[in-house]
């Protein structure tokens, strides 16, 4: 293939998945800015891998995998623990979310472990198995249903909660 069609491929992957791709980075790490840094590294990886990913059709886990990965490696991050200001001085300034972004599920979601939001995510929302759940998260087969059956109940007691 060459390099002005292989380009044009991929132009219009990322056309085409680029919502897509931005919803799942934002139920992974909950928040838009760092959805989109996410998506951003991951497409960035993804042209970089094109030639050979693209020949298999694996492009939709290859990023997905990338995207939950980079969220790994981000949270890691030493700057990541630390906080602006004075607490004692400063507070937060109240977020602006406009009303179509939030969701009591959303809201929901956000306040599960980090580990049983993935799994929710990649399960339930992407639809993946429970083999291709663990493979991604790179846990096992028993600890991704754990961590489902987790996760669901406490969903339904928030979300029965808020009725």
């Amino acid at each position: 293939m060459r390099a002005a069609e292989r380009d044009a491929a991929f132009s219009e992957f990322v056309r085409a998945r680029r919502t897509h791709l931005r919803r799942v980075a934002y139920a992974i790490c909950g928040d838009w800015h760092r959805a989109d840094d996410l998506v951003q590294t991951a497409l960035t990886k993804l042209y970089v891998a094109w030639p050979r990913i693209n020949r298999d059709g694996r492009e939709e886990a290859y990023v997905r995998t990338i995207i939950v990965r980079a969220g790994i490696d981000e949270a890691r991050r030493p700057w990541r623990r630390e906080s602006p200001g004075l607490p004692e001085r400063e507070r937060a300034a109240p977020d602006g979310v406009p009303v179509e972004e939030r969701s009591a599920l959303f809201d929901a979601l956000q306040a599960l472990p980090v580990m049983q939001r993935k799994v929710v995510v990649l399960r339930h929302w992407l639809g993946l198995s429970v083999a291709e759940t663990a493979n991604e998260l790179r846990i096992s087969e028993g600890t991704v249903k754990s961590h489902s059956h987790r996760a669901l109940a406490s969903l339904r007691a928030v979300l029965a909660e808020q009725r």
